[in-house]
């Protein structure tokens, strides 16, 4: 039976997310990632909390390595593990434009970034003492001081050479493009090693409202500039189109681009009804592990009633 999870993206009060995550877990949601989206509440303050007020849900960032050192980060990811009992997880990605252009961080060799990422977590969760040089990063006589951890790592990502990484190092690969499920999935498959086949996740929304149809429309155009060419073709998106969406520099300018078509398509929607019929055929045509859903709201009531409500949608197309 597929999983289910919840990603916060922080919008809102610190206490309303450790609410939406203690919620989640009451629900019977298995999964709450917060986003590191870093001008909002801080996702280890978010995250201790959480773990210290719930007993079974699997809890962890989605974070890069362009806003903080990854060895920060492990050992940021590594006390969540400690204080949740062994409950937590992270899911990398390469950075996108909606957290790193306000920052001024320009984002070069992402491939490389998030390789060496994965190898400084790994290697100091292992609890020994490191020294290591990789393309982007380096450790010198570095050890956390909580020991070895077994901490689960997915990777979301677009683009090929990251699907690749995914496949031969993650335990998850999280995709969040619909109509590009299978082709993002053979590719990370294409390079998976004997014995070893990562998790395959969909995180998305499910719009079973009309508002929730125009709030996605605010997050496309960000999607749609950060997207490799495979994935905007896969969108219906043709050669011009493709050509003005690299070359263009904010992607405020390509809001005429997310048209109700191109949501539809993007994402599950229509009446519950509708919703459940299509997440179920999602789950079983791409042989889904788990589905994940987006949580944005900066109102909490709104929030809680997504968090039941989609509970619901998922459940019932899953019977």
């Amino acid at each position: 039976m597929v999983k289910v999870g919840i990603h916060i993206v922080p919008l809102m009060a610190a206490s309303d997310v450790i609410d939406i995550a203690i919620s989640a877990e009451r629900i019977g949601y298995d999964y709450c990632l917060v986003a590191d989206e870093g001008f909002h509440p801080d996702i280890y303050a978010c995250l201790g909390a959480i773990a210290r007020e719930t007993e079974r849900i699997t809890i962890g960032p989605v974070t890069n390595g362009y806003t903080r050192h990854p060895a920060v980060t492990a050992a940021g990811i590594a006390t969540v593990n400690e204080l949740s009992d062994g409950r937590a997880f992270v899911t990398l990605v390469a950075g996108g434009s909606m957290v790193l252009d306000p920052m001024g961080i320009d984002r070069n060799r992402p491939y490389r970034v998030l390789r060496d990422t994965v190898q400084v977590m790994k290697a100091l969760w292992s609890g020994e003492s490191i020294t290591w040089q990789g393309d982007t990063h380096r450790l010198s006589s570095a050890q956390l001081s909580s020991g070895s951890h077994a901490i689960p790592i997915w990777i979301s990502s677009r683009g090929p050479l990251l699907l690749k990484l995914a496949g031969r190092e993650a335990d998850g690969v999280l995709l969040t493009v619909k109509p590009d499920l299978d082709a993002s999935f053979e590719i990370a498959a294409a390079v998976s090693g004997s014995g070893h086949e990562p998790e395959r996740i969909y995180l998305g929304r499910i719009c079973y409202t009309p508002e929730m149809f125009d709030e996605q429309r605010r997050t496309m155009p960000y999607i749609l500039k950060d997207s490799p060419e495979r994935v905007l073709r896969s969108l219906g998106f043709d050669d011009s189109q493709i050509e003005r969406i690299a070359n263009t520099a904010d992607a405020a300018d390509l809001d005429d681009l997310a048209t109700d078509a191109l949501l539809t398509q993007y994402q599950i929607n229509g009446s519950p009804e509708a919703c459940a019929e299509q997440a179920a055929a999602l789950v079983s045509e791409h042989r889904l592990d788990t589905l994940m859903v987006d949580v944005l709201s900066p109102d909490l009531d709104e929030n809680l009633d997504l968090l039941q409500r989609t509970y619901n949608i998922i459940t019932d197309g899953r019977r």
